[in-house]
C-alpha cells in the first residue's frame, strides 16, 4: 500500500497498468474456461478491456479469490425482477479464476447515454433484491482507489485539508449527517447497465459497497452531470430519493477523490467546468434540503 502525498495520509493500493492490460486472453485461459479455439472479440468499456469468447466474457481478475467466490454465490440468490445479471462462470477445475483471468456469462445489451432514469430504476430493483444480504467482511480489507474514495466520502477517512483535490472544502462544508440504513449496493451502475430492445436491462460488473441505496442513485446522477453531458433535468431520475442532496455531495466526493487518485490531474485542469456545475448543483440541493 502507498501513502498518497498531500492527501491526509490516504493509503491506497496502487493500480498498475498490467491490471488492465489490453492483450487478449491466451490459449491456456481459453482452455481453462472451456472455450479453446474460439475467437476472442474485444468489448471496450470503463477501465477494463473485456473479451467475448463464445457465450463467455473474459477479463483480467481484478478481485481477489474471496470476493470472486462471494459474488459467484451471491448472484444466483438474487431474484431478477425486471433486470438481468451476468453470473460468474467457474473454470474447469472449479476455481473462479485461472491464470489471472475470470469469466462471466455473456449478456446481450449496450450502454446508452441518456437513459439515466432507467439505470436508476434498474439499480433500485437490484437493491431491493439485495436488502437482506449481510455485509461482507472483505469490504474492510479493500484498499484500492475506489474503496479509499468511498471512505473519504463517508467521513471514515478525513476529507478536509487536501489542496490537491479541487472542490473538496466546499463539498465538506455542505455535508450533513445521513441516517438512512446501509445495505449492500452496486456503486458503479452508470456504465454497467446494458439495454437490449427485447430484454430487461442487464446489470454487470457488480461493485459492492455498504451504503444507503440512495447513494448508488446519486452516483449515477453525478456521472451523468460530469461525464455524460447531462443537464439539470437529470435530477428528475432521482427526484424521489429522500435526501438526494446529501447523497449527491458524497457521490461527487467519491468520484473526485477516485479520479484524482487514479490520474493525479491538477486542480486547475481544463475539464473542470462540468465538475464545477455539478458541485454548484449539489450544494444548492443540499441547502434546500437542510
Amino acid at each position: 500500500m502507498a501513502t498518497v502525498p498531500g492527501c491526509n495520509g490516504w493509503r491506497v493500493s496502487p493500480v498498475s497498468p498490467e491490471d488492465h492490460g489490453s492483450s487478449e486472453p491466451p490459449p491456456v485461459v481459453l482452455g481453462a474456461f472451456g472455450v479453446a479455439g474460439q475467437r476472442a472479440v474485444p468489448l471496450r468499456g470503463g477501465l477494463h478491456l473485456s473479451w467475448r469468447v463464445g457465450d463467455l466474457v473474459l477479463k483480467r481478475a481484478d478481485l481477489d479469490d474471496g470476493e470472486l467466490a462471494w459474488q459467484a454465490r451471491l448472484l444466483p440468490r438474487i431474484s431478477c425482477d425486471g433486470f438481468r445479471l451476468a453470473p460468474w462462470v467457474a473454470a474447469a477445475d472449479g476455481s473462479w479464476s485461472a491464470h489471472g483471468w475470470c469469466a462471466t456469462r455473456y449478456v446481450a445489451g449496450r450502454h446508452e447515454r441518456g437513459r439515466w432514469a432507467e439505470i436508476v430504476a434498474a439499480g433500485e430493483r437490484l437493491h431491493a433484491g439485495l436488502a437482506s444480504e449481510p455485509r461482507p467482511d472483505f469490504l474492510d480489507r479493500r484498499t484500492g482507489p475506489w474503496a479509499v474514495a468511498d471512505r473519504v466520502a463517508w467521513g471514515e477517512i478525513p476529507l478536509s485539508g487536501s489542496a490537491d483535490v479541487r472542490h473538496l472544502p466546499r463539498l465538506a462544508a455542505a455535508m450533513r449527517p445521513v441516517t438512512a440504513q446501509c445495505q449492500l449496493i452496486h456503486g458503479d451502475l452508470t456504465g454497467n447497465v446494458l439495454f437490449d430492445d427485447r430484454l430487461p436491462p442487464a446489470i454487470i460488473d457488480v461493485a459492492p459497497y455498504w451504503r444507503p441505496a440512495g447513494y448508488a442513485s446519486a452516483i449515477v446522477i453525478a456521472d451523468a452531470l460530469v461525464w455524460e453531458g447531462a443537464d439539470d433535468g437529470v435530477l428528475g431520475a432521482a427526484g424521489h430519493v429522500d435526501g438526494i442532496g446529501q447523497y449527491l455531495i458524497r457521490a461527487l466526493v467519491f468520484r473526485l477523490v477516485s479520479d484524482w487518485l487514479l490520474t493525479r490531474r491538477p486542480a486547475d485542469r481544463e475539464d473542470s467546468r462540468p465538475w464545477e456545475h455539478a458541485v454548484d448543483l449539489a450544494c444548492a440541493i443540499a441547502a434546500d434540503d437542510a
